[in-house]
């Protein structure tokens, strides 16, 4: 193997040589980082939403952690650590104020993203109309996450 050169911040890229050619091998790591755009909490109360949004969000590349109502969106947020967390339009309005506080309590880094939303809320980060659609949510979601520095799909 050659040392070829770096990839990112502090990465090195490996190439192989096979025959004349020359392959370029990114580290595991990076390779993962590239797949991955970050980890989201998305809380919804009706499971056939959030199981369909949940799809859209990983098909963007987000790893999706599913909460399915108050008390499961709670305990996830206890035990976890998340990029951002996405409170879904089935959560009643007091869900959503409350659960958007404990996500700031759980990791001060954790942004908030609230679809349906209306008015200001001191711990949300981006509030959202989601009847727009699955682009405006997205491009919502690549928003806050453009602003925590992790990557975005291009």
């Amino acid at each position: 193997m050659v040392r070829c050169g770096e990839a990112d911040s502090n990465a090195t890229v490996l190439a192989v040589k096979r025959g004349s050619a020359m392959t370029k091998i990114a580290p595991k790591s990076n390779r993962e980082a590239s797949l991955s755009q970050g980890k989201i909490l998305y809380c919804e109360d009706d499971r056939a939403v959030m199981e369909a949004q949940s799809k859209v969000f990983e098909k963007a590349g987000y790893r999706v952690e599913r909460a399915n109502g108050r008390v499961a969106a709670e305990q996830a947020l206890r035990t976890g650590a998340y990029d951002a967390a996405v409170l879904g339009h089935t959560l009643s309005k007091d869900d959503r104020h409350h659960l958007a506080y404990m996500a700031k309590k759980s990791g001060k880094e954790t942004q908030v993203l609230v679809l349906h939303a209306s008015g200001k809320h001191p711990a949300v980060d981006f509030a959202i109309d989601s009847r727009g659609g699955d682009k405006e949510v997205l491009e919502a979601l690549n928003s806050l996450v453009q602003q925590k520095g992790l990557l975005v799909a291009v």
